[in-house]
């Protein structure tokens, strides 16, 4: 898969994992796994770049005995989820004409 395309659809997942709710780290591999394989080094780079971007927010909070961070979507964050839904329709048109099988018309 394309690189560029990979990082934006990793990007999207992220922010689809916590659009619902403040979510850490581990919860939010947790979440993504059943749907795709993530690294937890992977993870924080996505979080480090969507954090910059101003696209989600930290927080730190105690949890027994550490600091465990909390990341919350913003309006951007839910803006850019409703622009990349917009481009996957284009996206998927795309798709169904490479792959309509030889039909000409």
């Amino acid at each position: 898969m394309d690189a560029q395309l990979k990082r934006g659809l990793m990007d999207v997942c992220v922010l689809a994992a916590i659009r619902d709710g403040d979510a850490y780290g581990y919860q939010i591999l947790k979440d993504m796994k059943p749907y795709l394989s993530l690294s937890e080094s992977t993870l924080y780079t996505v979080l480090k770049r969507l954090e910059t971007a101003g696209l989600l927010t930290v927080r730190s909070e105690e949890h027994a005995g550490r600091l465990r961070k909390y990341y919350r979507i913003t309006e951007a964050g839910r803006q850019r989820m409703a622009e990349f839904q917009a481009e996957w329709a284009e996206i998927l048109a795309i798709y169904r004409f490479i792959t309509r099988g030889g039909e000409h018309g």
